[in-house]
């Protein structure tokens, strides 16, 4: 499928805040995962433009962005962990200050587990439960079939319980 100006304007405005929030859960900080996930629109759209045919634009945008946090991580050679301080960033501002706490604090452990494990367990965690992908979505994201990504869920999950 080519992708158009327009088609990438729409697909951008569906998809940047699950990228974004991809990124940001990769990465810990605000301005990183803007900086990334601009990166990684940029990338596509030059790719898009050049005339690169592809069949699933959403899952090309994924790969991008899941390339763009190796390479950050690589440049940086370290890991961050989101602090409670940052998770505002990205829970709902509809909740008391109460609630906000808790979930800080509940986000604070769920992400300190979650830096433990795999690379390729925190990547379909986050796709699945953050962004709500699909099985098939994420299993094209990642290049593997289905049912690997189904058991790849089912053994991230069992692990992250265990550390919690």
């Amino acid at each position: 499928m080519k992708v158009s100006k327009r088609k990438f304007s729409k697909l951008y405005d569906q998809n940047v805040e699950k990228i974004y929030r991809f990124v940001f859960v990769k990465t810990g900080t605000k301005e990183t995962a803007e900086d990334l996930t601009s990166q990684a629109f940029l990338k596509c759209w030059q790719k898009f433009s050049s005339g690169l045919e592809v069949d699933n634009p959403l899952a090309y945008i994924f790969k991008t962005a899941r390339h763009e946090v190796a390479d950050y991580y690589r440049r940086q050679a370290k890991i961050k962990i989101i602090t409670a301080s940052q998770a505002p960033d990205i829970a709902s501002s509809e909740n008391s200050p109460e609630q906000k706490q808790v979930q800080a604090s509940d986000f604070e452990a769920v992400q300190a587990s979650l830096a433990e494990l795999k690379q390729d367990y925190q990547n379909v965690l986050v796709m699945r439960y953050t962004n709500g992908l699909p099985i098939k979505k994420i299993s094209q994201i990642m290049e593997k079939s289905q049912g690997a990504v189904k058991v790849m869920i089912h053994r991230a999950l069992k692990q992250l319980k265990e550390k919690l």
